[in-house]
């Protein structure tokens, strides 16, 4: 008898703690996803002035959550850190403006792609004879820390890098000539050089974008379940062209 009530209670615990660890998305009367994004990236994901959590990526994964069936809740995390909080089970995928790479894919799983978008180089309207990063050979061009527009620019032969925690920081350093020029994702190369009033008459766009990147979600590797449950979102939301109709709203 003493054992039986043993393994009984061994039991109740073990359901217990699987129930409390275990992400909110796996049950039907809940099927709550928690996503990580770094709102430092207009216009894919800010703050506005009320410090709510707003832009491209936010309304793209509200509309994917209510296709798929699903609710959703943002967690504004840092992106030097978001990476290592999905790794420690702080949430449940990242979206964040990530590029789906070979070498994200060997640690991470990905949603499919939701939208294409390649690197460009910003630069002052002062600027004369550019038409690529190559032409930049002596100069200081800004990036983001850790991003594809960091990479691409330790590519270039000649080409100084200075990294940033924040890619406004770089467009500020730019105003100021500190760097002669920036290098992001088209998205948010078309918020500042196109959209901000403080901006759009100093900074243009130089030539067309010379990667071509996908974007995806984020999730830990081997979660199926949820990158399933994603991609079921995704495809309907691309299927109703209400993806277009974001970009429209964000990045046009």
């Amino acid at each position: 008898m003493r054992r039986y009530s043993l393994f009984t209670a061994v039991c109740f615990m073990f359901i217990f703690i699987t129930a409390t660890i275990a992400p909110s998305y796996l049950y039907a009367a809940e099927k709550k996803v928690v996503v990580a994004t770094d709102a430092t990236w207009p216009p894919m994901e800010m703050l506005d002035a009320s410090k709510n959590i707003i832009g491209f990526d936010i309304d793209f994964m509200n509309a994917v959550a209510k296709e798929a069936g699903f609710k959703v809740e943002f967690k504004n995390t840092a992106w030097d850190g978001i990476f290592a909080g999905l790794d420690t089970n702080n949430y449940d995928a990242v979206i964040s403006s990530v590029t789906i790479t070979e070498e994200r894919q060997k640690k991470y799983d990905f949603s499919l792609p939701y939208i294409n978008a390649g690197q460009v180089l910003v630069v002052p309207k002062t600027t004369k004879g550019v038409k690529a990063l190559a032409d930049m050979k002596g100069k200081k061009i800004g990036a983001q820390i850790g991003t594809t527009g960091a990479m691409e620019i330790q590519k270039v032969k000649g080409v100084e890098l200075k990294n940033y925690d924040e890619i406004g920081l770089a467009f500020e350093d730019m105003a100021s000539g500190r760097i002669h020029g920036v290098v992001c994702d088209t998205p948010v190369a078309a918020d500042y050089a196109l959209q901000r009033a403080e901006y759009k008459a100093k900074f243009m766009i130089v030539g067309e974008p010379f990667t071509q990147e996908q974007y995806g979600v984020v999730v830990k590797k081997g979660n199926k379940q949820l990158v399933d449950l994603l991609n079921k979102g995704i495809k309907a939301v691309q299927s109703k062209g209400i993806n277009k109709e974001l970009e429209k709203k964000w990045l046009r």
